[in-house]
């Protein structure tokens, strides 16, 4: 059901970066770089139906909060219908406007962010607002973290990471279809 819903939403929107959910080995990874006992606040970029945030909501406190942000009203409304966790606020707006979000859910900054939206297919002014606000977005000693299709060009997304952040490294995960690149990017 996840690939077949994918597919149908990556043929209608464009924000939508892969037509298929990322494999259990893609989203371990990705989430290794997460220390789940100390964080406070998790907030998810473009999360689709969940695959992500039900891993991390598997290894969560029970007073950590995850905030997802949704920009695909079809996505936001099966997230909306399939994780009824209280930890969880699910907002149906564009990741550009994470500092409004943290306001209206009365947090300052988080721990971590963890996108997968396509920032290949953005205008260099959008992901300049989306990364630029995620570094403001982020506690001193946070991490961004980004996963991408491994189509993407060597220096695409680290250059301009490497702009707002201090430390920025980068490794292939290629136990998923397609194989992913992922970008840990420090305040």
């Amino acid at each position: 059901m996840d690939t077949i819903t994918y597919l149908k939403t990556f043929i209608s929107d464009k924000n939508v970066a892969s037509i298929t959910p990322t494999s259990k080995i893609g989203v371990k990874t990705v989430c290794s770089g997460i220390n789940f006992d100390s964080s406070e606040l998790i907030v998810e970029y473009g999360p689709g139906t969940g695959v992500f945030s039900n891993y991390m909501l598997s290894k969560m406190k029970r007073d950590t909060r995850l905030i997802l942000i949704e920009r695909n009203k079809s996505f936001d409304s099966i997230l909306k219908r399939t994780i009824q966790d209280p930890r969880v606020v699910i907002v149906n707006d564009s990741a550009e406007n994470v500092l409004e979000t943290l306001r209206h859910c009365e947090e300052s900054q988080a721990d971590y962010v963890i996108s997968g939206i396509p920032f290949l297919f953005l205008d260099c002014d959008m992901k300049h607002r989306i990364l630029k606000n995620t570094h403001r977005a982020l506690k001193k000693g946070g991490k961004f973290l980004v996963y991408q299709t491994c189509f993407q060009a060597n220096g695409h997304l680290k250059v301009h990471l490497e702009k707002y952040f201090s430390q920025v490294h980068s490794r292939y995960e290629v136990m998923n279809i397609p194989p992913l690149r992922i970008y840990e990017a420090t305040k």
